[in-house]
């Protein structure tokens, strides 16, 4: 993990987000990493993950959430 920022990021809140603020995180992708930062500072700082260790992360969540 890093928080190195790259000067453009595209990035999307969850389809589970609502329209009303609130503690959301918003995810972009480049090519070497997921980069997660928190919807209301869209500059403020952010946490990158290589692509690997995110993808290990969703599997997990996906697994801790059919139990």
């Amino acid at each position: 993990m890093n928080t190195e920022q790259p000067a453009q990021l595209d990035g999307f809140k969850s389809s589970y987000s609502g329209d009303e603020g609130g503690e959301c995180v918003e995810v972009a992708k480049t090519l070497t990493a997921i980069h997660v930062r928190d919807s209301k500072e869209l500059g403020g700082p952010q946490l990158a993950f290589p692509r690997a260790a995110w993808a290990g992360f969703i599997a997990e969540v996906g697994r801790s959430q059919s139990n």
